[in-house]
């Protein structure tokens, strides 16, 4: 299977998404990176967004709330190379009703080989990662070539 390079460029497009339960960890994790996550394009899933903004300033272009979407949109800007870097404190000991779009949201995320932490410590070990400050070049499949191929034989 043919592979395509993308890259993530110098400036991350950064989606920050929380469970409910996980909203003031994710808000005192970003107060914690303030001064790296400036520099950068972040985007989030409605409350968490707007409750993000409201505790620290940074600006974070919010969607809908994850039950009602926002987790499928920030899915959606993955697939269009506009999200390349998640950062989802989810919740593990609390059933959720969206499920199903979280576990949609980690896939895509998976297909498109973005970096996505769904604790603090990982997000720690992301957001001082070398990376963070020159572009990174990585592979995804070639997606019309195997859409091709898939109906040559079909």
């Amino acid at each position: 299977m043919d592979y395509l390079t993308m890259t993530i460029g110098k400036q991350k497009n950064i989606a920050l998404i929380a469970h409910d339960s996980k909203k003031h960890e994710i808000i005192d994790w970003c107060e914690e990176h303030k001064e790296i996550l400036k520099h950068h394009f972040l985007c989030g899933t409605g409350t968490t967004a707007r409750m993000i903004t409201e505790a620290t300033g940074l600006p974070v272009k919010g969607y809908n709330s994850g039950p009602l979407g926002g987790d499928q949109q920030i899915g959606a800007k993955i697939v269009e190379g506009r999200v390349d870097f998640v950062i989802f404190f989810s919740d593990p000991l609390t059933a959720q009703p969206h499920d199903p779009d979280v576990k949609a949201l980690l896939r895509i995320a998976q297909v498109y080989d973005i970096p996505i932490a769904n604790n603090k410590a990982t997000a720690d070990f992301m957001i001082t990662s070398k990376y963070m400050d020159e572009e990174y070049e990585h592979n995804i499949i070639n997606f019309h070539q195997n859409i091709a191929e898939r109906a040559r034989t079909l």
